[in-house]
Order: structure tokens, then sequence, then C-alpha cells
């Protein structure tokens, strides 16, 4: 027998046991479509723990690995479906549950035909592995590290992690500038959603990380966008790390409705990239208003004290005033002066001695007549 008689043999046996269609569950790990053409993909299923399946990293071997194919004609429509159901497109990393058929080609063997797609299996995978990750990080105590950072007095030197072409980040760095607040922000480009998100965000933090003392707080905004795009912001890898970062984390990535799990860990958590910067902006209005009034109240104080200050310097004057000579002269007494000097007792005069006799408006001279007994 040659070959292709083999091939051709298998074949046939292949199309006549299996010419139904299946549903089946796996992990992509590789696709290629382009628009308008037909989508290449590979499909994989990894060993399971604890009786469920393994996401993500931590993902363990690959125990079964086949490819696939999805005609131009389906996947028009079903790539459609699926981003209408769930609001981010297929894509590599991504749990999916596909009807196909099963075919076998004597030159490129085993593949499948993906003729259906249930986005609700996905959406299940994905909330199951937030709910995994939200329990990994509580009994981890990842909860309360952010929290407990102290941040200083003025938070102004920012570290911006975001895509830099990204309308969310323009709007949070005009708000800034219009804000009147001397800012610093010094922006760590960053993928934003998708399969390689977490990584890219996880390297800005180590950009950050090797120039932590020059920042007050990390800032991570991404702009609107489907909830379903959050899922990057759901991956522990990404969270715990950002858990354990020395700085504080401020997170506005654009959702209105859900929280992600990195929402549940940093610092101080936001619904957009503009309420981030209204976020610090505010800090920053509350510390000026802050020194303003203690300005007002050292401004109120030293008034008080100098108009005190100026009463008491009144009263002195005053008293000096009342025991000033000219005071004294002005009620009829004079001052005796024998030899330019005060006379304060009669035992200092003798009979004969020159005086001097002075006056509010003048002075007499005078001699002693009575001899001083």
């Amino acid at each position: 027998m040659q070959l292709h008689e083999l091939c051709e043999s298998i074949r046939a046996t292949i199309q006549a046991d299996f010419d139904d269609t299946y549903r089946v569950t796996a992990e992509i790990s590789a696709l290629t479509a382009k628009p308008g053409g037909h989508c290449f993909m590979e499909l994989i299923e990894k060993r399971q723990a604890q009786g469920q399946a393994v996401y993500g990293r931590s993902a363990s071997d690959i125990i079964a690995k086949v490819r696939a194919t999805c005609w131009a004609n389906i996947w028009s429509v079903l790539s459609a479906y699926f981003l209408d159901a769930t609001g981010m497109p297929l894509q590599v990393g991504m749990q999916v549950e596909v009807d196909v058929h099963v075919d076998y080609h004597p030159v490129y063997g085993l593949s499948l035909e993906v003729v259906g797609i249930h986005p609700e299996f996905t959406l299940g995978g994905l909330m199951r592995q937030r709910r995994e990750t939200i329990a990994r990080l509580q009994k981890e105590g990842m909860m309360e590290l952010q929290p407990a950072l102290r941040l200083p007095t003025l938070v102004r030197r920012i570290a911006v992690i975001s895509s830099g072409n990204a309308a969310g980040y323009q709007d949070f760095t005009d708000q800034l500038r219009q804000s009147g607040f001397a800012f610093y922000t010094r922006l760590f480009p960053a993928v934003m959603q998708g399969e390689t998100a977490a990584d890219s965000i996880m390297a800005a933090l180590e950009q950050v990380f090797a120039g932590q003392q020059v920042f007050d707080m990390v800032v991570i905004i991404r702009g609107g966008g489907a909830n379903t795009d959050l899922t990057c912001f759901d991956d522990y890898e990404l969270c715990s790390f950002c858990a354990q970062f020395p700085i504080p984390v401020l997170s506005g990535i654009g959702h209105t409705r859900d929280v992600s799990v990195l929402d549940m860990v940093c610092f101080q958590a936001v619904k957009t990239p503009t309420a981030a910067a209204e976020w610090l902006i505010a800090r920053m209005q509350a510390q000026y208003d802050r020194l303003t009034q203690l300005a007002n109240m050292l401004q109120l104080q030293f008034t008080r004290a100098l108009s005190e200050e100026r009463h008491r310097l009144d009263l002195l004057e005053k008293t000096i005033e009342l025991h000033s000579p000219e005071a004294i002269y002005r009620k009829g007494y004079s001052l005796i002066l024998k030899d330019g000097s005060p006379v304060r007792s009669v035992t200092q005069l003798a009979p004969h001695d020159p005086i001097d006799l002075v006056f509010i408006d003048g002075s007499l001279p005078a001699q002693v007549t009575t001899p001083n007994n």
C-alpha cells in the first residue's frame, strides 16, 4: 500500500466516523485572519488543575493541539457575532467554545473546520478566572498593601502609564495643565488592551521603579471601550505586581460600570482618565485651600498681636507722660539743683549755699538763708 492510499483510507474512515458537528472547548494559541479572508487558528488544551481549566500565564503543559480553519463566508459572520456579544474580538489566549467539523487531508493532516461559536462560554470563563484571581489576592493579603502607603502632602510628580496617542492620555494631561497647578508628568508608554497588555504595563512599572524617588504617584489610565476590553486588568500577575508596588497607584482605566481587579488592589481607583486628573487637582486644591486658610489665620493673628502691642505702647506712653518732669512741674513742683545735681534732702544744704530752682518755664538762682536744724 502506498502512503497516499493509507492517507485516503484514514480520510474516508474519519469522514465516515466523524461526520457530525462537535462542540469543543479550547484555547486559541494562534490566530491569523485578514479582512474578507479566511481565518486560520491553532487550538490547544492545557492540563487541568483541581478539576478546572487553568487560564493565563499559570497554565501547565499542552496536552492537545490541532489546526482549525474558519472559511471567509463563515468567519465574517462569526467574528462579527462574537464581537457584538462580548465587546472584544477573538484573540490569542482566549478560551472559546466552538462548533467544528473534523477534516483530514492527505497532505495537511488533521484539522478542524469552525462553523459556530458560543460567546457566553468565553464570558463565563473570564468571570470564573476573575473570581479565582480575587480570592487568591485576598488570601495572600494583597488587597491591603497599596491603601497602607502614604502620599506626600503635595502630589505633583506623576508617572503616567498609558498609550501615548490615546485620547484619554491627552484629556488627562490637558486637564492637569489647565488646572493652574505645577504638575510634572512623565509618560511611560504601554499597550493598554489585548494579550500583551499585562506584560507591557508591568514593564512600564519596572521603568518607574528604577526612578521611584522622582515620583509621588503612578497613574494608570486608558480611554473608553467595551468592559470586556478590561480583562487584562484582571490579570493576577499584573494585579499582584501593582499591589506590591512601593509608590501609590491611581487607576483610571475608562470603565463606567464594572470594577477591575486592578481597581481593587491599587491605592485609589476612579472611572476615567479625566476623573484621575480631577482627583489629583482636587487633592492639590485642598492643600492650596488649607495653606490659604493658614495664611489668613496667620494674618489675623498678626493683626491682632500688632493691635494689642500698639495698645500696650499707648498705655506705656501715657504712663511715662504722667510721670514725666513736665507733668510734675505743671502741678506746681520745682527742682532744686546744687552744683548741677538734684537736692534730695535738706541735709545736703548749708546756709549761704547757692542753688538753682527749676520750674516748667525756666530756672532761677537762689541762696540758702535758713540754717539746717
